[in-house]
């Protein structure tokens, strides 16, 4: 009889393991059945925005993101799903929107993004709602209806801005991208997309970063360069840069843009747009006193302002009888220092550029900014370039750009 109880005992421990088991795998199933359930609704929702069908969106649930994308040309929307998290009423998923804007993205940006689900009792999955994740920026449509205006080279997508405005930024882009072309040559997209939030925290959301840090910037470039991703970006009328994200996007701050006059408006169009143009030869090795220099180069072109108009900080230093005595290093043109040395590097680099084509030409300084971008790696980038392509060495470079200063400034 114990024996039997025994036996008896151990088939009820067995059993009871196999039915542990077996809710352990149904577990994982509806698990996994409830993420595919998830993810055809979102590519449902994808479908339906691509092929503007407004009612075949609202089955899925809020329509606050097609009316903010309406304008906007997508040539590819899609969803993927990472991550499903049940809680209570709601459930929360985590996805990536990869998408491309038509004419301008040649590869799919991907944009973090956490949902809010809701199931009915019938099993059908809607999402309530569609944020950016945490610790990642906006996209410009969080901020509202997007309005789109095409110029001939660009587009403006804006939120918040009348369409005058848009125009108006259409026809800065529109006259900054022959302007880039005629110097730094056809080897590129040409054409710029442009945007313009709300304010400047909306420019910050767009970013990721805060406000602060950007007052007083009428506008940054984003993209990725040629072998690795940078930044940079400045505090003065033609207050740009380049900042690390996967396309290229000028984003306009409208407040401390709307502060500047017609040449300024311009030069900053155009400075941003030369970012666009060179990324793809702009690599780690390339110094922002190049790079930054050069954009500002052909920002300042043809609009006849004077050495001592475009860098009066540094005119300042050499009445001063403080001329810097090398040139600007990267972490010069850190923004969050002090503004008068970062607006001096600004200047210092775009004097460099300007000594390059006034004593060896401007194709000689094309060729040299390409030269240094070509090496991938900082170390002896700079100086190869100036004896392959300019003939001359550091310590005389930059001899030669300290007489330059004073000459031009003293």
């Amino acid at each position: 009889m114990a024996g039997r109880r025994r036996a008896w005992r151990s088939g009820v421990l067995g059993l009871c393991l196999l039915v542990g088991s077996l809710a352990g795998c149904g577990g994982q199933a509806g698990n996994a059945s409830a993420k595919a359930a998830v993810q055809h609704v979102l590519d449902r929702r994808a479908a339906a925005l691509l092929g503007h069908d407004e009612r075949a969106y609202a089955a899925t649930g809020t329509r606050a993101g097609y009316t903010n994308l309406r304008a906007v040309p997508l040539a590819s929307w899609t969803y993927r799903l990472t991550g499903l998290h049940p809680g209570g009423s709601t459930t929360t998923a985590d996805a990536e929107v990869r998408y491309r804007v038509r004419g301008f993205d040649r590869v799919p940006v991907t944009a973090e993004r956490t949902l809010t689900l809701r199931r009915t009792a019938d099993g059908h999955w809607y999402v309530g709602a569609d944020r950016p994740a945490k610790d990642s920026g906006q996209q410009l449509w969080d901020e509202g209806p997007v309005a789109a205006v095409r110029g001939e080279h660009s587009l403006v997508l804006g939120v918040g801005q009348s369409g005058d405005r848009l125009h108006a930024y259409a026809r800065l882009a529109d006259h900054a991208v022959p302007a880039v072309t005629q110097t730094w040559g056809t080897a590129w997209t040409r054409h710029v997309l442009v945007l313009v939030p709300r304010s400047l925290d909306g420019m910050a959301g767009l970013l990721g970063s805060p406000a602060s840090s950007y007052r007083g910037i009428a506008a940054v470039t984003t993209g990725e360069t040629g072998a690795a991703k940078r930044g940079a970006t400045r505090p003065k009328t033609a207050g740009a840069g380049t900042v690390r994200t996967p396309a290229d996007r000028v984003i306009v701050n409208p407040d401390a843009y709307a502060l500047l006059g017609d040449v300024g408006k311009q030069v900053v169009l155009t400075h941003e747009t030369t970012h666009v143009a060179t990324r793809a030869v702009t690599t780690p090795a390339t110094p922002l006193w190049l790079s930054e220099g050069y954009a500002d180069w052909i920002g300042y072109l043809g609009t006849g302002r004077t050495s001592t108009q475009v860098a009066p900080e540094l005119w300042r230093a050499v009445q001063d009888g403080h001329a810097p005595a090398a040139l600007p290093t990267d972490k010069d043109f850190a923004f969050s220092g002090d503004a008068t040395k970062l607006a001096m590097a600004y200047e210092g680099g775009w004097l460099a550029c300007r000594m390059i084509a006034d004593h060896w030409g401007e194709v000689r300084l094309g060729e040299f900014y390409r030269a240094v971008g070509t090496r991938g790696k900082r170390a002896g980038a700079v100086e190869d370039a100036l004896r392959k392509v300019l003939g001359t060495t550091p310590e005389g470079f930059t001899g030669r750009w300290r007489d330059y200063l004073r000459s031009q400034l003293g």
